[in-house]
Order: C-alpha cells, then sequence, then structure tokens
C-alpha cells in the first residue's frame, strides 16, 4: 500500500520550478512517455519513488517492494515499462533524478533522519568520497585526459571556470597549469568579469568549465559563449546529462555524491590532478625546463618557513 502523502510530494517536486529549473529529468521523461502503458496502481508506484527519492535511490528492487508492500516483480515490470532493460539502469536514474534536485537542506534533512552518532556521520563522508574516488578509478576515460593535455598544450591561453564552491577547484586547476608555463586563469568576481574574460578567448584558446548538478547559469552562459566564438571546451561535471556535459565539446563525469549539505570534491580533486600528470607527462622536457628555476627555491628559498639558527623548535 502506497502512502497518500507520497502523491502530495510528487507533485510538490514535479512542479517546483525553482528546483528543476523547468527541465525534467531522464526518469521524469520516460514516466511521461509511459503512462499510459503503466496501470493506475503502478503510476502511484513510480510517483511514489520519484517523491522519496532521498530514500529510495539507494535501495536494491527487494528493498523497494518492500518499502512499497509490493512483489519484487512489480518493481522490475514496471521499470521495463520505463524502458530500463535492468533495475541497475533504473536505480542509476533514480540517483541521478535526486542528485539534480537535491538542495542543502534536503541533504542535510535526510541525513538527520539515519540513527547515527557525529563520529558515524564523519565515517560515512569518507566512505561516500572514497566510493567516489574508486568509481573515478574505475570508469576514467585515460585518453580523454591526454586529448584534453594535448589541447592545453597546443592553446594560447587556458581560462578555467568554476564559480561558487567550484571556484577552489578551477583555481587549483589553472595555478598547476601556470606552473607548468601554461598562461592559464580562472577568474573570479562579478559576473560581467567572468564574461569579459570570455569575450577575448578566440578558437586558440581553451575554455575548461567546472560545475555540477542543476550548474551555475554564469558557468553554462561561458561555455554557450565561447562556442559561439569558436573557443574549444572542456566540462567537469557530474553526470552526462548536465548543462555542462551537453554543451562541451567534451567532458568528464565524475561523481560528487556526499552524506553532507555539500558536494565532496574529493573525486574532482583528483580528476584535477590527473589533469596536471597528463600535462607534465605530455611533454616532460618542457615541464622540466619550466620546473628547474624552482628546485633551488624549494631547496632553499625565502619562501619557505625555516627555523631561526639556534632555535630547537620551541615556541617563544
Amino acid at each position: 500500500m502506497i502512502r497518500s502523502n507520497s502523491r502530495k510530494k510528487t507533485r510538490s517536486i514535479l512542479n517546483n520550478s525553482d528546483n528543476t529549473e523547468g527541465k525534467a529529468s531522464a526518469l521524469e521523461s520516460r514516466f511521461a512517455q509511459a503512462q499510459s502503458r503503466l496501470n493506475p496502481r503502478r503510476q502511484q508506484l513510480v510517483r511514489a519513488i520519484l517523491a522519496s527519492a532521498d530514500e529510495t535511490c539507494f535501495l536494491s528492487s527487494r528493498e523497494l517492494a518492500k518499502r512499497y508492500r509490493v512483489d519484487a516483480t512489480t518493481i522490475l515490470r514496471a521499470t521495463q515499462v520505463l524502458g530500463y532493460q535492468s533495475y541497475a539502469d533504473f536505480s542509476a536514474d533514480l540517483r541521478k533524478h535526486f542528485v539534480s534536485r537535491i538542495t542543502p537542506y534536503t541533504a542535510l534533512k535526510a541525513a538527520t533522519r539515519e540513527k547515527r552518532t557525529v563520529a558515524d556521520h564523519i565515517d560515512h563522508a569518507l566512505e561516500k568520497a572514497l566510493d567516489n574516488i574508486n568509481t573515478l578509478k574505475s570508469d576514467l576515460d585515460r585518453q580523454r585526459m591526454i586529448d584534453l593535455a594535448k589541447l592545453i598544450k597546443r592553446s594560447r591561453r587556458v581560462l578555467v571556470v568554476g564559480l561558487d564552491f567550484a571556484a577552489a577547484l578551477a583555481y587549483y586547476l589553472a595555478y598547476g597549469l601556470s606552473g607548468l608555463g601554461f598562461d592559464a586563469e580562472a577568474p573570479r568576481g562579478a559576473t560581467g568579469y567572468v564574461q569579459h574574460k570570455v569575450k577575448v578567448l578566440t578558437p586558440k584558446d581553451v575554455l575548461v568549465a567546472i560545475s555540477f548538478g542543476q550548474c551555475l547559469r554564469d558557468t553554462v552562459e561561458a561555455v554557450l559563449q565561447a562556442r559561439k566564438q569558436g573557443v574549444p571546451t572542456f566540462g567537469i561535471t557530474d553526470s552526462d546529462t548536465t548543462p555542462i556535459a551537453r554543451y562541451c565539446d567534451a567532458h568528464v563525469v565524475v561523481s560528487v555524491v556526499s552524506p553532507s549539505f555539500l558536494n565532496s570534491y574529493v573525486a574532482p580533486t583528483a580528476v584535477i590532478n590527473a589533469i596536471h600528470v597528463a600535462c607534465s607527462h605530455i611533454d616532460p622536457k618542457r615541464a622540466l625546463t619550466r620546473l628547474r628555476p624552482t628546485d633551488r627555491e624549494y631547496a632553499a628559498g625565502p619562501r619557505w618557513y625555516r627555523e631561526p639558527k639556534g632555535s630547537n623548535g620551541d615556541l617563544p
């Protein structure tokens, strides 16, 4: 038996344009197309699953059947009518549906329902971060990293656009590329400043965009403007269906799933590190030539803290 309040939650999710920005998820689109082939009971079941995606997206088919007091066959047949060849494919789209609509409030609210100690929540966050890294290691297209490194090498300038929390990722990518001798920059500040930086790009440059979930408007618009100018674009995002993935010439998908109210940027940081590694080894002679002058600085330069002579390390 499906709880009646699930229908209310479903209508709230599907009709709330602030969450969806008017765009249906892949799962919602499938549901809309398949409604005529689903009997009323299965329609109600799918709506309930969508409404409680924060609780259902990680359940197995048997667990889902138990939750809604139906048999597992009903779950599997409903997903088949939606066009999925396996429950795993349906579950993956359900997770994407949830992540694309998650807000810091809903994420924290979902986490507080779990009966965990503070230490347990910390361990859970670390486990999810490790899962994201393991998924990245398994799924990352190494050749795509190499192709990006080659593109960066032949480009005149690299503009990395990542705003809000992704600004830290953009800075890290640009800073590492600068250390290897590339003209790389991650502009921060007002929308107009980012737009001005994009407008001076040419087809000899490259724009790297970093954004996740629904994606920030300014970052997506930077990609669209760059494309109009014939500038090659590359995206770092968390799904093949995000605006960054759809509009960039090429992209890499990396998970930012987290039980926290914020995305986990452990795996995106690892991707950026992989880009740095690819760029340094695509032309090691260039990289070594660029880094050679810094070798002495690291050994004895004034940039690093040194204990005063005669000090044993005690506090003053």
